[in-house]
């Protein structure tokens, strides 16, 4: 769990952005937001063979593009 200790003169808004920035490092924000709802493993499945399919037409895109 991120913690941050709030330096002598340091501002609220300063300490809270360390703090932000601290917590994204952690993965803790998207860690968050895959657990928000259930996803059953077919689902995960599914997700993951259509974002595997994006990636090889965008890859096979940008290959042609250099040619």
């Amino acid at each position: 769990m991120p913690g941050i200790y709030v330096r002598d003169n340091e501002s609220f808004e300063e300490a809270f952005k360390r703090f932000k920035k601290q917590c994204e490092r952690a993965g803790i924000l998207s860690e968050i937001k895959k657990r928000e709802h259930y996803e059953k493993p077919s689902e995960k499945k599914k997700k993951k063979a259509l974002a595997a399919r994006k990636k090889a037409l965008k890859k096979k895109r940008l290959g042609e593009r250099k040619k």
